[in-house]
């Protein structure tokens, strides 16, 4: 099939809700990706930080077939050994001390949302239902975590929202502490916000923030849907400054792939949920569980937490050299670990193409930003190429 057949057989039979890049991908392998001509790439982006371990992990593969033979799905109707063992992984990786298993890093944050709001009304005994979020935020494309991000356009013509949800300027720990009322049932907030621009949330903020949720008795919340799992030098983004959420959620690179999101909780706010008051069909199945496993495993045997931190310290140095030869083009390199952002001076869509046209995969957000999400395995040597490609690109 020809990239044109697929653009016109895509356009007949898929919903108008993408706005696709200028290439097709027909497989990938480690780092790379092929598009239908066979052409190489280098991946940058993880499928959106979610292919941390790489494109066609051997060990997942025969994880996968393993796990296909033994057991695929039977619901949450069973006991399955797939689950309990996942969740004592993840767990033993932070202070939560319960999870919650679902499909998508938007349904984890529904989870979180629910949760909130039910725990105040059965365990604190107090009508408390709202969110607070933060300008800029991305929490997902349900109705619910549509309205709690915090950028309006996502719910342009999706009127009338739900209520109980409000947002307050990004890292102004004053306006917090005003919206924060008897209402408030729970804060969400990014460590270091995604789709807004890789924009880091100050130390200072956040522990002040989680002194706030302490002193004014609600829910502090952490949406590590992007930033979990060593993608910011750490195993979760949360630890870097040593918080304790009460709930945080997690999804993109779980399973490596296969779609799987979690919501963890301490063993007090779990308390918010019982059986019947929230399920999903899918959450924490067989096949999903083992590989999310193998996953965990991974990471923690091979330090991948060390390395994002070793890899993006490097490749922020390089980002930076070339921003000190084209100052007037380059008005901020940012990030932490591997999730790296090169904010431009000017719309950044021309360079974005003239990177993919020289094999580079990468998402550029807010119009002038430059979004890198690698997967964890990325060697120093493809940043190097890319820092060397894009400062051609801007001396041209």
């Amino acid at each position: 099939m020809t990239f044109e057949e697929l653009k016109e057989k895509d356009s007949k039979y898929i919903c108008n809700t993408y706005g696709r890049y200028p290439l097709a991908i027909a497989r990938g392998e480690g780092c790379r990706l092929y598009d239908l001509d066979g052409r190489e790439y280098i991946d940058l982006l993880a499928g959106i930080a979610v292919v941390n371990l790489g494109h066609g992990n051997p060990a997942l593969l025969e994880t996968i077939n393993t796990q296909y033979k033994k057991l695929v799905h039977v619901s949450n109707l069973f006991y399955q050994e797939e689950g309990p063992t996942l969740a004592e992984k993840l767990t033993a990786t932070c202070g939560a001390d319960k999870v919650f298993f679902c499909n998508s890093g938007a349904e984890a944050n529904e989870a979180a949302i629910k949760l909130a709001r039910r725990y105040m009304r059965t365990v604190a005994k107090r009508d408390a239902y709202e969110i607070i979020t933060l300008e800029g935020s991305f929490h997902g494309r349900t109705m619910a975590t549509m309205t709690a991000t915090g950028q309006a356009h996502f719910s342009k013509h999706f009127q009338p929202l739900p209520g109980g949800f409000t947002s307050v300027p990004f890292g102004d720990l004053k306006a917090m502490a005003e919206a924060i009322g008897p209402q408030t049932a729970g804060v969400l907030i990014e460590v270091i916000q995604g789709e807004g621009g890789i924009r880091p949330l100050s130390e200072e903020y956040l522990l002040g923030l989680e002194k706030l949720c302490v002193e004014r008795d609600v829910l502090f919340m952490i949406d590590e849907v992007q930033t979990g799992m060593c993608r910011t030098g750490k195993f979760w983004a949360h630890q870097e400054f040593g918080l304790a959420p009460d709930i945080f959620t997690t999804a993109k690179p779980l399973a490596n792939g296969l779609p799987m999101g979690a919501m963890f909780a301490t063993v007090e706010a779990a308390q918010g949920f019982e059986p019947g008051t929230h399920a999903t069909t899918f959450g924490a199945g067989a096949l999903t569980a083992a590989v999310a496993s193998k996953v965990v495993d991974i990471m923690l045997e091979d330090d991948l937490a060390g390395r994002a931190a070793e890899v993006g310290d490097y490749a922020q140095s390089l980002f930076r050299a070339v921003q000190n030869k084209h100052p007037e083009k380059i008005a901020e390199v940012r990030g932490r670990g591997l999730m790296l952002a090169i904010e431009l001076s000017c719309d950044g869509a021309d360079i974005w193409k003239a990177l993919i046209g020289k094999g580079f995969i990468l998402n550029l957000t807010q119009g002038n930003v430059l979004r890198m999400l690698p997967p964890l395995v990325i060697e120093k040597a493809d940043m190097e190429h890319f820092a060397r490609t894009l400062e051609e690109i801007l001396a041209g």
